[in-house]
């Protein structure tokens, strides 16, 4: 069977409550050699954008603030470009994304075939990106802002002809297009009390009232592009389904725009924001934390796994965002610069590992033609390097030491054991719940990336796909190593993410009131107790590795009449495939333990034997889990939206003197409620 269009052919039915990936047999070895040129000249675009995203970025963050206006551009406003250390550190981060993402893309798009379209989309998808942090004007950030989502759109849909990519699709359309009225929405109020203002720079004199209405619906319209609970539903859809380059620069850069869009307005604009702001971001970001690794834990779509881990991650963020907006206004000011600072580093590190992931997973899938954990396995040996690359990434999504979330995430536990509010009720409430639900999502992504790298690719295989898979091209090898890199970098040495955090920081009225400075070799928190340093914890954990190797080679040395002995398998001559954990499997305590949260449907059927009943020919498990926010919230809105329909079509006769009527009646109302 030839290679469908946009490579990711494994298929995933994730609607009518079920997550099960079923699978296509192809001849996903063999390289397709189309649109070479198309590739390079796409994979070159695209890592050209993002070095000079990453040039601009960094002349924004570490020298003055420069602006630009081209009137003749875009009528009756024209367009606005403002950078600053905030618009700066996120458009720096976006290129960093690109530059892999554009490695990789060569090799992959000759393995996989992409069509012409897909192809010239991504680099403007990336250009549209790197607008959005650089506007400034709302005019401007609300035009590239829309830019940015129709370009993802149009590559969420490259393999359209699959009815779960139109349906995951169109699901995203709708849910994009919701939150731009919200934003759009908020920054018109936010317009009007401040006079008409259209540049950022002179959002001044907005009303408490307008303050509290621009928060709300900027929150919720940049919440659902950063994949917050409950404005999620999307994200797991459209990420499983696109290109594995484009699930990369969607969730290791866009959603990362929601959070600017977050921080800018909301946190910086008209910043500082009272408690209730922190309080707002911290439940809605330990929620989404939660249950977002909740459903990853339980996921056996390793794309879908690693989209669920996004909404884990950006909850964090939000976390560590509300909490440095309640620590600012209960004077913890160094409690806050210290959790202000943790999400900053934690953007860096998501978008760092969460590349290297779904360019990792992109990699499996073009050469099994697979995405379901249950029939992986066995991929070390046929592909070390991609099994090397996916385990630094898993190993930063799991907030482990030397992994590149580690830090970021004890600087926002740090953040919240050490405030020294204890007289302030709220907070002395507030922070020991946000505690457990880190901690529980950093419990539950261990054992979330243990069963994606585990049963993933290691043991035995459990299909023909996976037992016949070889290692991903040069190029795709490249790019992956590259992301890698800056894993290993964040993880050692986040000293060299310390300059860009402090001067982010600085420029936010949460955390300027004490700059950080000691994000060295050794991490010490200002005004707190507390330190770590992580490159002494790689000396030791490598040199204890070099002793262990060392030891059991002299043991095997001094002792030459040791023999090797058969594995012990319960009797068995060799073990199984059979034998072995599945991600179902392995997963079914923690879905035990959470039924309430996740409500799975489970089925057991058991067929005995024609010649007695007592006797078991056969047992199938059946589990789908779906989504329990989308069942409980989102089909009764759809419902009662279908209803609406209904009721409205009833006027609509086709009757053209019916139809001017209505419009009279309108301009009518409209003229009355403006007088």
């Amino acid at each position: 069977m030839p290679a469908a269009a946009g490579g990711d052919r494994g298929r995933a039915a994730f609607g009518d409550r079920t997550v099960t990936a079923t699978v296509e047999a192809t001849a996903a070895s063999v390289p397709v050699r189309r649109n070479t040129f198309s590739a390079s000249t796409a994979g070159v675009v695209t890592s050209v954008l993002g070095a000079l995203g990453v040039a601009a970025g960094l002349g924004g963050v570490f020298g003055p603030a420069r602006s630009l206006s081209i009137g003749w551009l875009l009528p009756l406003s024209g367009v606005s470009l403002q950078l600053d250390r905030v618009g700066g550190f996120f458009l720096a981060l976006i290129g960093a994304v690109a530059i892999p993402v554009g490695i990789y893309l060569i090799g992959y798009t000759r393995r996989e075939h992409l069509g012409p379209v897909p192809l010239a989309v991504v680099p403007l998808f990336v250009g549209a990106m790197l607008l959005v942090p650089a506007a400034g004007s709302m005019t401007t950030f609300l035009l590239a802002w829309e830019s940015m989502a129709i370009a993802s759109l149009v590559l969420v849909f490259t393999e359209h002809r699959r009815p779960v990519a139109r349906r995951s699709g169109v699901f995203y359309a709708v849910m994009t297009q919701l939150g731009f009225v919200a934003i759009l929405a908020g920054l018109m109020v936010a317009s009007a009390s401040a006079g008409g203002a259209d540049r950022f720079d002179r959002l001044t004199g907005v009303s408490e009232g307008a303050r509290a209405v621009v928060f709300t619906l900027t929150v919720a319209g940049f919440g659902s592009k950063a994949g917050l609970v409950p404005l999620h539903a999307w994200l797991p859809r459209a990420h499983p389904e696109a290109p594995s380059p484009v699930s990369a620069l969607m969730s290791a850069a866009m959603v990362n725009l929601g959070v600017y869009g977050i921080v800018r307005f909301d946190l910086q604009l008209l910043g500082p924001g009272p408690r209730w702001w922190g309080l707002t971001l911290m439940i809605v970001g330990g929620v989404t934390a939660v249950y977002g690794v909740l459903q990853a834990s339980v996921q056996s779509d390793l794309k879908r796994l690693l989209a669920f881990s996004t909404t884990e991650n950006m909850g964090l963020i939000i976390l560590a965002l509300g909490t440095a907006t309640l620590f600012s206004d209960a004077g913890a000011t160094s409690a806050a610069t210290v959790a202000m600072a943790a999400a900053m580093l934690h953007l860096i590190a998501h978008a760092a590992f969460k590349c290297l992931g779904f360019l990792a997973a992109g990699s499996v899938l073009a050469a099994t033609g697979l995405r379901d954990l249950d029939r992986l396995g066995g991929l070390a040996r046929r592909m070390p390097a991609t099994t090397t690359l996916f385990g630094i990434a898993a190993l930063g999504a799991s907030g482990l030491p030397l992994g590149a979330g580690f830090v970021s995430e004890w600087l926002l536990i740090q953040s919240l054991i050490h405030t020294r509010t204890q007289s302030d009720s709220v907070v002395a409430l507030a922070a020991p719940l946000a505690v457990g639900a880190a901690a529980l999502t950093a419990g539950l992504g261990v054992a979330t990336m243990v069963k994606a790298f585990g049963i993933g690719f290691l043991a035995r295989p459990r299909s023909p796909q996976a037992a016949e898979a070889r290692e991903s091209s040069a190029s795709m090898t490249a790019g992956m190593t590259v992301a890698a890199g800056a894993c290993v970098v964040l993880a050692v040495l986040p000293l060299v993410a310390g300059p860009a955090i402090r001067a982010v920081t600085g420029s936010l009225p949460a955390s300027r009131m004490n700059e950080f400075t000691g994000l060295g070799w050794t991490i010490r928190l200002p005004g707190l107790a507390g330190s770590i340093a992580p490159a002494g914890i790689a000396a030791v954990v490598v040199v204890a590795v070099v002793a262990v190797a060392v030891l059991m080679r002299w043991r095997a040395r001094n002792n030459p009449a040791s023999a090797e002995l058969p594995l012990w398998a319960c009797g068995a001559d060799q073990p199984t495939a059979r034998m072995q954990y599945t991600a179902t499997s392995f997963a079914e305590p923690l879905q035990r333990v959470f039924d309430d949260v996740l409500r799975p449907d489970t089925d057991i059927e058991v067929t005995p034997l024609a010649e007695s009943r007592y006797l078991v020919e056969k047992v199938a498990y059946r589990a789908r889990i779906a989504d329990a926010v989308e069942d409980r919230l989102y089909r009764p809105v759809v419902r009662a939206i279908r209803l609406a329909a209904l009721t409205v079509a009833r006027a609509h006769t086709g009757n053209v003197h019916l139809y001017l009527a209505y419009g009279a009646l309108g301009v009518l109302i409209v003229l009355v409620v403006s007088r």
